[in-house]
């Protein structure tokens, strides 16, 4: 009698299979929205968010599509090399329709071009700020912040108000790439700000001055990015919120003086 078992077959799991469909996708968003919208966040500015993470997940893959276009085999021969280029290029190409579709749910008209490069038009009128868009930016300052003072009591509790000014001197579209923009403003001005918030930040001998108290909020970073980049807008937005003005001069004194001064 043959006691030997036949080889077992496992079933061959189909990579694809697991991917969600379009009605899958379409309960996930449902259900976000539900959710938040039970926290009191109004359902434009949710479908707002999930557009640009949309938009976000597919730059991501329009980069890695351009790895692939880059690592073309160069031993297969000329026109295997072109057609391996056509394909991928191609593949490109309905990325960034795709793209700039979702930029466009996610920000109206004034979306840019999802291969356009270059400031926005600094004649577009901006629109009124959201509350998503002080939210974004309050999740944007607050690591950059922390990375260089620490949380202090003498917080003058007005980031809602501070923000608004700031993102007023923005239009939709900047305002959706802000945080990487504060990103790359902290890294650039990284051992001045350390030195800023440590002579004037909470902790040191000023810490108590009313001139230095937005020092005291996160909401300083935002408003040092725009004292660098549009200095005269902000103090226009800064006036028509009714902000203390000595709070942007303190702020503008600071940035300005030379180390140890």
């Amino acid at each position: 009698m043959n006691s030997e078992q036949p080889p077992s077959h496992e079933a061959k799991v189909d990579p694809m299979a697991a991917r969600p469909n379009a009605a899958d996708v379409r309960n996930a968003k449902t259900t976000l929205l539900e959710l938040l919208a039970r926290t009191g966040v109004p359902e434009e500015e949710t479908g707002q968010l999930i557009a640009l993470v949309e938009a976000g997940a597919l730059a991501e893959a329009r980069d890695a599509v351009a790895q692939v276009v880059a690592g073309a085999p160069g031993d297969r021969g000329e026109r295997y090399r072109l057609g391996w280029t056509d394909g991928t290029r191609t593949v490109d190409d309905a990325l960034l329709r795709s793209t700039e579709h979702a930029l466009r749910r996610a920000m109206g008209p004034d979306a840019p071009s999802a291969a356009a490069e270059g400031p926005a038009d600094a004649a577009h009128v901006h629109p009124p700020v959201a509350g998503v868009d002080v939210e974004r930016a309050k999740v944007a300052v607050t690591p950059l912040y922390l990375a260089c003072t620490h949380v202090s009591d003498l917080d003058p509790e007005v980031s809602q108000d501070v923000l608004v000014a700031v993102l007023g001197t923005m239009s939709s579209a900047e305002r959706a790439g802000y945080a990487g923009h504060l990103d790359e403003f902290a890294a650039a001005w990284s051992e001045r700000l350390t030195r800023l918030y440590a002579e004037y930040g909470p902790g040191s001998d000023v810490s108590i001055h009313g001139r230095y108290s937005l020092l005291h909020s996160p909401s300083s970073i935002a408003v040092l990015e725009r004292l660098v980049s549009a200095p005269d807008a902000l103090r226009e937005e800064w006036d028509r919120v009714e902000l203390p003005p000595v709070w942007l001069e303190g702020l503008a004194k600071a940035w300005d003086a030379p180390p140890g001064g």
